[in-house]
């Protein structure tokens, strides 16, 4: 699909439009191997080898990364007293219209994805999917078999309407650790309903979405970007 030139390069992090306009009409865009000087001038990102400064664009039309998220940052696109996952991103992966899939709370850690694919994130994060999202929790207290048949039941509480959910007791050294799968994704959800159950949730960590797994390679903060197979790992 062709695009304003100027539009392409702004999209891919390559200044504001205002600052790619400039470059282009200083020369230092080729598209297919020709200078081209009006910032109006219309290329396809998907097939046209463009340039910049002799370095070749590498144009994604979408960007979907994975983040092991560390504690202690937000879950949102920009706030004005508190970092956020947006802040922990590397440069080369930085780019307008960039959003966390799905939030997780300020404290809680593992995988987050980000992404400017809005129809992505909406069929992830819709109910009607019913998309798995695993989650690991240490608790104060080790998880009994009425826990485990409560949260298959789905817990009502207060206003909050919780789907059935899948609760398992993890073989630890002994500390009561356990694993969480849930098929929404409601504010705070998973510590209101250990809460329920009168569990204080001391940690807990995102594993898995879908089929996809948070790479433990990835040490808290750091990002990558995710391959198709990942992507659609997560709807397998």
């Amino acid at each position: 699909m062709k695009e304003r030139l100027d539009k392409i390069l702004a999209s891919q992090n390559i200044g504001s439009r205002k600052e790619a306009g400039l470059l282009i009409r200083r020369g230092a865009v080729t598209v297919n191997g020709a200078v081209v000087k009006q910032a109006d001038s219309k290329a396809d990102g998907d097939t046209d080898e463009i340039c910049v400064n002799g370095a070749p664009l590498r144009y994604k039309r979408r960007l979907y990364l994975m983040m092991n998220k560390p504690a202690g940052v937000l879950s949102a696109a920009r706030d004005s007293r508190m970092a956020t996952v947006l802040d922990l991103l590397p440069e080369t992966f930085r780019r307008r219209g960039l959003f966390p899939a799905g939030r997780l709370d300020k404290d809680t850690c593992g995988l987050l994805i980000i992404t400017d694919d809005g129809a992505f994130a909406h069929r992830m994060l819709s109910p009607k999917s019913g998309i798995p999202k695993v989650y690991r929790a240490r608790l104060d207290a080790p998880v009994t078999d009425e826990d485990v048949l409560a949260f298959e039941a789905g817990l009502v509480i207060g206003d909050l309407h919780c789907l059935p959910a899948r609760l398992e007791r993890l073989e630890t050294d002994g500390a009561p650790w356990a694993q969480v799968t849930v098929y929404e994704g409601k504010f705070h959800q998973v510590k209101r309903m250990f809460a329920c159950r009168g569990r204080k949730v001391e940690y807990l960590e995102r594993i898995k979405i879908g089929n996809l797994a948070l790479d433990t390679r990835l040490s808290p903060g750091e990002t990558r970007e995710l391959t198709e197979q990942e992507r659609f790992a997560v709807f397998a």
